[in-house]
């Protein structure tokens, strides 16, 4: 086994640039309540039409953001309307 010094200095920026990487990795792991997807995202990830997709807004299937005339999803939204329709299996 090989051991490897290093002073001070180094060690400090390694521990920093560490830190760095890890606030990095924080931030980009993001909960999926918080991640949004637009209506073409939702669309092909539901493999939906659009206009099952406007029948489902209409009737308050799912929830969503408009701004101007485009539209976005919560990914916590989409889970909970998934959960909301889940149909157990059962066993004859």
């Amino acid at each position: 086994m090989e051991a490897i010094i290093l002073s001070k200095e180094q060690y400090d920026d390694m521990v920093m640039r560490i830190e760095e990487i890890k606030k990095t990795i924080t931030q980009n792991s993001k909960e999926p309540k918080e991640i949004f997807v637009d209506n073409q995202e939702f669309l092909k990830l539901m493999n939906i039409s659009k206009r099952t997709g406007q029948t489902w807004r209409d009737e308050g299937i799912i929830s969503f953001s408009q701004i101007g005339s485009k539209i976005y999803y919560k990914m916590d939204d989409i889970t909970k309307m998934l959960n909301k329709n889940y149909k157990q299996a059962y066993k004859k």
